[in-house]
């Protein structure tokens, strides 16, 4: 960030303007557009880490954990502009015009300029064969499992059913997969969009019902973060629990979102890398920040109650809206299927 004079923020608005479309061409090389591999990108990063993971944070390190995470996410929009720029500037495109992408392209071809040629091609190897684990971990079964979590919560009848609703997961991914990265933005497009707007309008209604308290809630954050008498092991604790919750809900670092922007059209590319920058605002600074201010305006982050993950975030938005837990259900599973569609 300091490198690249904070280009998190001077490019902030600019990136906007990218992602809309002010600067494409049809001509560029690439198969999707800057909104569609935005979009793509935030599928797999805009899930349940924003929703459950959270409230994991909150649970365990208190709310002192949401200013860290806020933290980590203005930070991780530098790192995100880099991995995602390299991803579009080290891509192959074949005869097709199908493109491929990503950390295992940029790590051979990037470290073999600097003469190291055999790093290179193992660290590439090391990230293809660890982003399959992390495919079949956080990418699917987390999801998968917070998903169906929620649903029995709401139904109690279908605990008996888990294996069936795994399939049915399983059979509606294989549907928009299978078409490509075409496929995938094309619905990713539309799908992320409205639960974003649908999820962050009932955190604002319940943060507007307490307005007035915002000074408190921001006093309880920032107290919490830098008191010695925190939860788990103070300062450095919350710390670093809201930075693991961080990375877990951007993912900026990782190399992922990288693979999804490779495919922008674009013939220039640190303009996708500025597009990306916007993930880690959108999925950490804003709509995490909704969810932990949620759990402290209901007073769910001070007493917990003896739940944690989804249940905790769904029993705080119960607690205005009775009957919310719907409107949760299918947030909880769109969100969890977006990104299983999105890290397949």
């Amino acid at each position: 960030t300091f490198y690249f004079g904070f280009i998190n923020v001077r490019a902030f608005r600019h990136a906007w303007k990218i992602t809309f479309g002010k600067f494409t061409k049809k001509s560029d090389d690439g198969e999707v557009t800057p909104f569609q591999a935005l979009s793509a990108a935030l599928s797999g990063t805009l899930g349940l880490g924003n929703i459950s993971l959270v409230a994991v944070a909150i649970a365990v390190g208190g709310p002192g954990a949401t200013f860290w995470i806020i933290v980590a996410g203005l930070f991780g929009m530098t790192t995100k502009f880099v991995e995602c720029t390299l991803g579009v500037k080290y891509r192959k495109i074949d005869e097709k015009g199908e493109v491929s992408g990503g950390p295992m392209y940029y790590l051979s071809a990037g470290l073999a300029k600097r003469g190291w040629q055999k790093t290179g091609k193992f660290l590439a190897i090391v990230f293809a064969i660890m982003c399959v684990g992390g495919t079949l971990g956080g990418g699917n079964m987390v999801q998968a499992n917070q998903a169906f979590d929620m649903i029995k919560t709401t139904l109690p009848a279908a605990a008996d059913y888990a294996i069936w609703i795994g399939v049915a997961f399983a059979v509606a991914v294989g549907f928009v997969i299978v078409g490509g990265i075409k496929s995938i933005a094309n619905v990713t497009d539309k799908l992320i969009p409205g639960l974003v707007v649908v999820y962050t309008g009932f955190s604002l209604v319940i943060i507007g019902m307490n307005w007035s308290h915002l000074g408190e809630a921001a006093a309880l954050i920032w107290n919490g973060a830098f008191s010695p008498d925190g939860m788990k092991g103070g300062i450095l604790g919350v710390m670093m629990i809201g930075f693991r919750r961080a990375s877990f809900s951007n993912e900026a670092g990782i190399g992922s979102a990288s693979i999804a922007h490779s495919t922008s059209k674009t013939s220039v590319p640190v303009t996708e890398g500025m597009v990306s920058l916007l993930e880690p605002f959108i999925d950490t600074v804003v709509v995490c920040t909704m969810t932990a201010l949620v759990l402290v305006f209901t007073g769910f982050a001070a007493d917990t109650h003896g739940l944690n993950g989804s249940a905790l975030t769904a029993a705080a938005f119960r607690s205005v809206f009775p009957w919310s837990d719907w409107v949760m259900l299918v947030c909880i599973v769109l969100f969890g299927f977006a990104t299983m569609v999105s890290w397949s």
